[in-house]
């Protein structure tokens, strides 16, 4: 089931299966900046990432000495959230621990998520409430993907990432496995990052040392724009399928990321993780602003 918000400048669309964006419409001129799930390509929008980010070393994490399976990026993506609160402006949802997710995560947690809407501002907010009677370990991350272009008639190769700090920064690349290497190969070097599909040849592109906090889908052609804001993201990662001719960009602020491919330890010992004490809540916001 889709919700909708609409204020005067924009209308948003979030489905209760992952509490997932699906559409961010300027109302004044009918442009779309979020891809539609055209399997296609990719069959996502704006998936959260919970309670990992990235792939594990043989789909496989330990925890309290006991082995655990779980698919990339984790299970709230493809978990039946509801709605647990509606404004004229917000929508709230929630997922909640449940015989399903103890079964691959021994924890029990809430996860709620919120969208609020403010003139040219979509507002997502992440809260993560520890119920159980223990430390709980987990990642949580956006991996919204960005239309790109955005204006008809342009091509991806219009297009460039622009950052708000200027940047000197090395990528971590991936394994074939989609676990992280620890080689550095430098690719930032000012403000800008110009888009072509051969630098996603070799999958994400993965920052550990972004000082930006907000970075943007930018045109040579037209003035239309879409920035995603997102403060205290310790990890950035920047995406487009592989083989390449895919109509988006997804822009991804992370808390945790994919294993390292010689990583053995526990989930507690995994650079990035979040640990949340007993009765506590971790909360982070992101933001999507349109520009033109």
């Amino acid at each position: 089931m889709l919700h909708t918000l609409k204020n005067d400048v924009l209308k948003i669309k979030v489905a209760e299966r992952g509490a997932e964006l699906k559409s961010i419409t300027a109302l004044a001129d009918g442009t779309e900046y979020l891809f539609d799930g055209d399997p296609t390509w990719w069959k996502y929008s704006s998936p959260v990432l919970f309670p990992i980010v990235g792939k594990l070393v043989d789909n496989k994490y330990r925890t309290e000495g006991r082995e655990y399976t779980l698919p990339g990026h984790g299970f709230a993506r493809t978990s039946d959230f509801w709605l647990v609160d509606a404004t004229s402006n917000t929508l709230t949802f929630a997922l909640e621990s449940n015989a399903s997710t103890l079964k691959v995560y021994p924890y029990r947690f809430r996860l709620e998520i919120s969208f609020e809407l403010i003139g040219n501002e979509v507002k997502v907010i992440w809260k993560v409430f520890n119920v159980d009677d223990k430390e709980i370990y987990f990642s949580i991350g956006a991996h919204p993907a960005l239309c790109c272009p955005i204006a008809y008639r342009e091509k991806f190769e219009d297009c460039y990432l622009k950052f708000n700090k200027a940047e000197k920064s090395s990528r971590l690349p991936l394994a074939s496995n989609g676990a992280l290497t620890h080689e550095r190969i430098p690719t930032l070097d000012g403000t800008e990052l110009d888009l072509n599909y051969e630098i996603f040849k070799g999958d994400a592109l993965v920052f550990d040392d972004l000082k930006s906090d907000e970075v943007s889908v930018c045109s040579r052609k037209s003035s239309k724009s879409i920035t995603v804001r997102a403060k205290g993201f310790p990890y950035w990662g920047f995406w487009s399928p592989a083989q390449g001719g895919a109509p988006f960009v997804c822009i991804e602020p992370w808390h945790g990321h994919a294993d390292y491919e010689d990583f053995t330890g526990e989930l507690k010992d995994k650079e990035g993780i979040i640990k949340l004490a007993v009765g506590e809540t971790f909360k982070t916001e992101m933001s999507f602003i349109i520009g033109e």
